[in-house]
């Protein structure tokens, strides 16, 4: 049986949107219970969740959803007070400032995302103050958003931040370059920074993500699922902190029975730590 998600009610698009082609982020929005999606999303979907098999692409979501706000805690704990997050999605529920700013009052967090309506989302929502800030960018370009002025001003590269790169990795394709593009943006940062990975594994059921990955095709953006190899690359130059890369579950749980059948999920996660010179 898949899981299923409340059928929400979308309001017209707004001029110059498509709502007919299936939207990655909506997509997510639609899974995590929010209203911000149309009948293109939620048709997509729903047809991935009837490929998956339990525990189901909606408690995959959440789980990863959950993973995002442990790491932030995680780090935060650690005195991290600066943070990108590069493809955030639409906003949700405990939004990486929320979560940080309950830790460390005075965290600055940049959201980056490439796509206009995510971002002007954003911008209404999150940026609420100077330490917020909501910017247009994309991933295939990392130095545009090391140079954007919102970012240059509102996070300091001389001292450690943390790079989230949460659900967005398995959206490029390797001829997009991702390796370089992560790469590219871990020589920007000072020792002691942290990137944040997550990325849909090939390895559990791959008939079944290659099945899901086909909807996608027809979206705005791929699912390109990679092996535990391909995926430990995008932490070269990092040391890869305790439980190291593993199914988000099972990443410091708050339970840990919460980590209980963790092998299921699609989707594995990590944090990395840049070592000092």
């Amino acid at each position: 049986m898949t899981s299923r998600v409340p059928i929400t009610r979308s309001k017209p698009a707004p001029d110059g949107v498509d709502a007919n082609t299936p939207n990655a982020a909506r997509m997510y929005d639609y899974w995590l219970g929010g209203k911000d999606n149309f009948a293109a999303d939620r048709e997509a979907a729903e047809k991935v969740m009837a490929i998956s098999s339990t525990p189901g692409v909606v408690r995959d979501v959440r789980a990863h959803r959950d993973f995002l706000g442990r790491a932030v805690r995680f780090l935060a704990r650690q005195g991290v007070d600066q943070y990108l997050d590069i493809g955030t999605g639409l906003p949700t529920q405990d939004n990486v400032h929320q979560v940080a700013h309950r830790v460390v009052p005075d965290a600055r967090v940049v959201y980056v995302d490439y796509d206009p309506v995510v971002c002007a989302h954003g911008r209404a929502l999150l940026a609420v103050d100077e330490r917020v800030r909501f910017v247009q960018g994309d991933l295939r370009r990392p130095r545009e958003i090391l140079e954007h002025p919102e970012v240059t001003r509102t996070l300091d590269f001389s001292r450690p931040v943390a790079v989230l790169l949460t659900g967005v990795l398995h959206h490029l394709t390797d001829e997009d370059r991702p390796y370089e593009a992560v790469a590219l943006i871990a020589d920007a940062l000072a020792p002691g920074s942290h990137i944040v990975v997550s990325q849909v594994s090939s390895e559990p059921g791959p008939d079944r993500i290659a099945r899901a990955a086909d909807v996608f095709e027809e979206a705005t953006a791929r699912l390109v699922p990679r092996s535990r190899a391909e995926i430990l690359r995008f932490f070269d130059g990092f040391e890869l902190l305790e439980p190291g890369l593993v199914n988000v579950p099972a990443w410091r749980p708050v339970d840990p029975r919460d980590a209980v059948d963790a092998h299921i999920y699609a989707t594995l996660a990590g944090v990395g730590r840049k070592p000092a010179a």
